[in-house]
Order: structure tokens, then C-alpha cells, then sequence
């Protein structure tokens, strides 16, 4: 092996030959020191020695960024390891190993510092049901509500939007949820709405199972933090609820009604029975949306932006009779401005006519089951309460306000019997009077 000194211009005029795959040139100065050579032509120096007995070749580094000298010092300090008896090659192994320990410990505190908030966007994008394509329109307004921040201006009424059940979660760390925190959020909604809170719970449920599916969240995420025993043990029944009023409940329950001091509650409550509209939707009605001239309401929708349905005449009459007293039907002396919530007014109609159990939501379960009665068909039903043509059992297609008008007519005429009240529908609105039976 032919050795010379190491001169800048040796090193830079150094070749390997084509039919090499490499090419060698020893310095004469420090034993060890070699320049090696590919037909690529990317010098790089090298060091070469035994160590216990064994050849071995250490890359110190292209001439580009090692002068001579520093080359030769690189060198003399990896012999000197070995007269030592160490392995030359530890330090730069140990090097390599911290530098990639502490990109593993800065990459792992990154992850763990990862947020709720920052994954939740990329769950809304690409997370979906199983065996579906995609979220379905309404769920995904309703993921989106659940985690919304608040402070809007309503769409519906005064005031501003308060913050989603699960925005309070969007601030911890992935990492950091778990049994406990989850239990703590859970409780501190339930206070505001247990049910609500179940439902927001079962959605975050899902958002884990994504995340623990997901390779780069799966060591972040706890999955089974939603099922704690501590956490399953407060949530409510999810029996579904069933109760409705029985024909024979009718007339009692319209009789209490009608005799509330609170003509606007009485008036409320009778038009949740008569339209089968969301206890939501009837509060927020507006003067506006009303039009005693075509006989039409438009109801703010919870699936679409409105609809618009029939007025029937017996409704159009109770309307005609209330104070318009500001923008909304059902006004209020309150903040709101409207009728918010009138628990207290129906139970107390419930209690006069001896009724047990029945919520208000119970009055649009009502209007369904007394449609059914009436013989209007099922697609008809849906489509005044608001469903949407695919989220029913047979589908529909919509009809137009006058192939949907007979139906509402006589679904009214059938409550109206059932509730015995007699009723002359020739009479202009405003002009609600009591027939004599017969």
C-alpha cells in the first residue's frame, strides 16, 4: 500500500479509475489516514486501523469540510483510542444515539403537548360512520355545535350562543384525557343538561376510537377513558322516551290547557299538539312567518333553514286572538323577548286532568300518533313535523302546501274531535267562537 504526503493538491487531483468501484490514497504523515475515491468523484477521508485483531474503516469526512491538518489530528485521535484499548468507533456511535434520543424526547413532548383542539378539525375532515362514506349533514352540524366556542349572535332569539359541551375539552392535551378528566368535564355539563351531556360524551367516543386508530395519536390516546364504570354509572337511561297522550287523555289534558291564566302558554301548547312542530321551532315563530292571507306558517327548521306548512283554520283563529306584542308570536315580558320554556304551565294542566309522564316533547309524539289516526298518510305526517324524506322508516316525497293542506285539515279535525271541542271553521281568525253541540 504506496503512502505520500497529503497535499491540497494531491487530495484535489486524486481519481478513481471507471472500472474501480473504489480507489484508496494513503497519507505517508499519520498512518491510518486515507483519502477514498469513487468514479463518482466524492472524495471523503477515512481512517483505517485494527482493533482487536480485526480491520476495521472509519469515515472522518469529505475534504470539502476537513482541511489536511484537521484530517490528520481526526486520525492521530482515533489511534490513540485504540493504543487505549476503545473502540474508535463508540464516541461517534454515542453521538449518534444522543442526538437521535433527544430528537425522540423533543418529538415525543410535542406529541404529548398536542391538543383536543388541534386533531378535532382533522377528525371532522376525514373521520366517518362505519361502513359510510362520509358524516351525514346533521351529525356533522351537530359535531361541529358541540364543539363550537360560543359568543355568536343567535339565529333564533336574543343573546349570544353559549359554548359547546365538548369545547372545553379542545384545550387538553390528548394525552392527558383520561378517566379523571373525563368524569370532572362530564359532571360539570350534566349540571346544565345530563342528557346533552351523555350525547356530547357518546360523540367524543368516537373522536378516541379515530385517534386510536390513527398510527401518529394511537400511544397519545386512552380509548377506553369514555368507559369508565366511574363515568357509565352517571349517565342517564337512554330508554327512548315513548310517552304521548292517549285518545282518551285528550279532552282532559285540552281542558286543562285551555284554562291556564297564561293565554300564550295555553295558545303554545295547543299548537305543538295541533302541528307537531319542536317545542324550539313554535317559540321562535314570528309575526313575520305567519300569513293568515294564503293560510301558510314557516317554521324555523331544525334540519333545513324553514318550513313552510299549512295553517290550519282552528290554529289560524288561536293566533288571531294573541296581543302582537313585538317581532314574535308567543311573546314574553322576559330577556328573550318570547316564551322560553313552559314546563311549569303544562304541568300544571297535566295535574288538573289527572295526566302523568307526559313531556312536551310527549305533544309532538302526539301529533304523530293522532295523524296516524286520522288516516293522513305517513309521508304526509312526517313532512309537517319536519322530517326529512330519508330519516323516516318509507321515505316520501314532498307535497306542495295544497296537496299537503286536506291532510293537516284533518288531522286538526280529528284532535279537535277527540279533544270535544266544536268549532266552526267559517269564522274569520280573530273571531274564535264556541258552537253549541247538538
Amino acid at each position: 500500500m504506496a503512502k505520500i504526503a497529503f497535499t491540497a493538491g494531491r487530495v484535489s487531483g486524486f481519481k478513481c479509475p471507471l472500472d474501480k468501484k473504489q480507489a484508496f490514497l494513503w497519507d505517508s504523515t499519520v498512518p491510518g489516514l486515507g483519502l477514498r475515491m469513487t468514479p463518482a468523484g466524492k472524495p471523503a477521508y477515512v481512517f483505517q486501523g485494527v482493533y482487536q485483531g480485526k480491520d476495521l474503516r472509519i469515515t472522518i469526512g469529505s475534504p470539502d469540510a476537513w482541511g489536511i491538518p484537521q484530517a490528520q489530528a481526526k486520525a492521530r485521535e482515533l489511534q490513540r483510542l485504540i493504543d487505549e484499548g476503545t473502540d474508535p468507533r463508540t464516541p461517534k456511535r454515542e453521538a449518534l444515539a444522543s442526538a437521535l434520543a433527544e430528537e425522540q424526547a423533543q418529538a415525543a413532548a410535542v406529541a404529548q403537548a398536542v391538543t383536543v383542539g388541534e386533531i378535532w378539525p382533522l377528525y371532522l375532515e376525514n373521520g366517518k360512520p362505519k361502513r359510510k362514506e362520509a358524516w351525514k349533514p346533521r351529525y356533522r352540524a351537530d359535531l361541529e355545535a358541540m364543539a363550537a366556542p360560543g359568543g355568536e349572535q343567535k339565529k333564533r332569539g336574543q343573546g349570544v350562543t353559549r359554548p359547546g359541551p365538548l369545547y372545553p375539552l379542545l384545550a387538553l392535551p390528548l394525552a392527558g384525557v383520561n378517566e379523571d378528566t373525563l368524569k370532572s368535564w362530564f359532571d360539570s355539563e350534566a349540571l346544565t343538561g345530563k342528557h346533552q351531556a351523555a350525547r356530547a360524551l357518546m360523540m367524543f367516543r368516537g373522536f378516541m376510537r379515530w385517534c386510536a386508530a390513527r398510527p401518529e395519536y394511537r400511544n397519545l390516546t386512552d380509548r377506553d377513558a369514555g368507559k369508565a364504570a366511574a363515568i357509565v354509572e352517571a349517565l342517564p337511561s337512554n330508554t327512548r322516551r315513548t310517552d304521548a297522550l292517549e285518545a282518551a287523555q285528550v279532552p282532559g289534558w285540552w281542558a286543562g290547557v285551555e284554562q291556564l291564566n297564561n293565554r300564550t302558554a295555553s295558545v303554545y301548547l295547543r299548537a305543538l299538539l295541533l302541528t307537531g312542530a319542536r317545542r324550539e321551532e313554535m317559540a321562535a315563530l314570528k309575526w313575520a312567518d305567519v300569513d293568515f292571507q294564503w293560510r301558510k306558517l314557516t317554521i324555523a327548521d331544525k334540519v333545513d333553514a324553514t318550513r313552510t306548512i299549512p295553517l290550519s283554520a282552528y290554529l289560524a283563529h288561536m293566533l288571531a286572538t294573541l296581543p302582537r306584542v313585538g317581532q314574535y308570536v308567543f311573546a314574553s315580558t322576559g330577556k328573550a323577548g318570547r316564551i322560553t320554556d313552559t314546563r311549569a304551565s303544562h304541568a300544571k294542566a297535566l295535574q288538573s286532568a289527572a295526566i302523568e309522564g307526559l313531556t312536551i316533547h310527549g305533544l309532538r309524539r302526539s301529533f304523530s300518533l293522532l295523524g296516524e289516526a286520522a288516516g293522513a298518510p305517513a309521508g304526509a305526517i312526517a313532512q309537517v313535523m319536519g322530517h326529512k324524506p330519508s330519516a323516516t322508516a318509507e321515505g316520501y316525497r314532498p307535497r306542495s302546501i295544497d296537496a299537503l293542506r286536506p291532510f293537516l285539515e284533518c288531522i286538526e279535525a280529528h284532535i279537535l274531535e277527540q279533544a270535544e271541542v266544536k268549532f266552526d271553521s267559517t269564522q274569520e281568525p280573530g273571531k274564535l267562537r264556541v258552537v253549541a253541540g247538538n
